[in-house]
């Protein structure tokens, strides 16, 4: 019989030599072809591997062929107030700091996603907040610190704080959208007395364009006046921000006002009157416009000297002398063409009750600087009808040459007789 031939694996086997073994030695062929099928099966894992083994081996050699990190940062982040906190104070509750780690990224923000400005300290591990937090708002924080593997953790909170009990706001000086003369302060007055005026100066900020240093003068505790150290320049645009909500103003006192405010400085005009010439000239843009005869302050009541304001013009007003200490000395109902140049009842009006001759010539009122004028106001070329309609709220009227004292500071807008060392101090 011929030979018969077998392969396993593409190698031959001779069918006539396996059916011989077979026939004289039965178990030993056998033990031979698995011998062979068995060295056969280690050459072929030896070369290619199990897909298992090799996916094993590229995962902890990675790209790099380093073992990955995957453990979890070592960073702590913890912030106060805790998370749902409610009645949280609007100043120095807030605070986010991180351990075994720095902070890389925090962000405070309330519903409108309003952020609130704040700072990571140097060293990273603090974050605190530039001013004070809304009162009755509800805030969120996101805070991520890493460790010094560069490995993040993060915290997710939110709080609302307190609603107020007791409120304030400031009532300010000039009307917003409008236009003033040079010598017009930012004015505030408070609805309460102020006792922490750090906080609430703070809280405030006055800004112009073109810039110029702007400083804050109390006056009490429930004025803050804002000026320059000079007058300001013709055509320059202020801005008054106000934000007051949540400020502690006193114990237990919160401010509840959040408002901008801009107004715009127009022409320059400062007018001088000469009581002992009985004389006003009106200066505009450096250039004198007009020389008016006036009427000053009697000898007994003599018309303060300084640096005053038009805080407030009427067409027409009434004057009592029993509303500024002159007892029953006047009434008269229709004063025409009337500004205010002080708290306490100082005017440059019309005079329609004086004979012609006093003005440019004597002294004759209750304090105030008179201009000639008919009763009614209805002729516009009379002195005090042009000065009316040729002045601005906020203008300058310099008294000089009067037998009393300067104006007080605070006595209407007249910071301007404070020198600025004073004011700034």
């Amino acid at each position: 019989m011929r030979g018969e031939t077998t392969t396993v694996n593409g190698l031959p086997i001779s069918g006539a030599s396996a059916g011989a073994s077979r026939g004289r030695h039965g178990r030993g062929a056998h033990g031979l072809l698995a011998l062979v099928l068995g060295a056969l099966l280690l050459l072929v894992t030896g070369c290619g591997g199990s897909g298992a083994a090799a996916e094993r081996d590229g995962d902890a050699k990675g790209t790099g062929g380093k073992t990955a990190d995957t453990s979890a940062s070592r960073a702590v982040v913890t912030i106060a107030p805790k998370d749902g906190a409610d009645d949280v104070a609007t100043s120095g509750a807030l605070k986010i700091t991180a351990e075994r780690g720095k902070l890389s990224t925090v962000k405070v923000a309330d519903p409108k996603g309003n952020e609130v400005e704040g700072a990571i300290a140097a060293d990273g591990l603090s974050w605190a907040p530039e001013r004070h937090l809304a009162a009755a708002t509800k805030y969120t924080v996101h805070a991520v610190a890493k460790d010094d593997k560069g490995r993040e953790s993060a915290k997710d909170t939110a709080f609302t704080t307190l609603v107020p009990q007791n409120t304030f706001i400031g009532q300010y000086t000039p009307e917003d959208g409008s236009t003033v003369g040079v010598g017009m302060p930012v004015s505030i007055h408070f609805t309460r007395g102020i006792t922490d005026p750090v906080a609430v100066e703070k809280a405030i900020r006055v800004t112009a364009e073109p810039a110029v240093e702007i400083e804050p003068h109390w006056f009490g505790n429930d004025r803050l006046d804002f000026r320059p150290e000079k007058y300001w320049a013709a055509g320059t645009k202020v801005t008054l921000r106000l934000d007051l909500d949540g400020v502690e103003g006193r114990p237990g006192v919160y401010g509840k006002q959040a408002k901008t405010v801009s107004f715009t400085v127009g022409r320059s005009q400062v007018s001088t009157v000469d009581a002992r010439s009985h004389r006003m000239k009106v200066v505009r843009d450096g250039k004198q416009i007009k020389d008016i005869p006036i009427s000053a302050g009697a000898p007994s009541t003599t018309t303060y000297n300084g640096q005053m304001v038009i805080s407030e013009k009427l067409k027409v007003t009434r004057m009592n002398g029993d509303t500024v200490g002159f007892g029953g000395e006047y009434d008269i109902k229709d004063v025409p063409h009337a500004m205010r140049l002080s708290t306490s009842g100082t005017f440059i009006h019309g005079n329609y009750w004086g004979g012609s001759g006093i003005f440019g010539a004597s002294n004759t009122s209750h304090g105030c600087v008179g201009l000639r004028d008919v009763r009614g106001g209805w002729d516009g070329k009379t002195p005090a009808a042009w000065f009316f309609d040729n002045s601005l709220i906020g203008d300058v009227v310099v008294v000089k040459n009067s037998n009393d004292k300067v104006i007080q500071p605070d006595n209407g807008l007249n910071g301007w007789n404070m020198d600025w060392a004073e004011w700034t101090k």
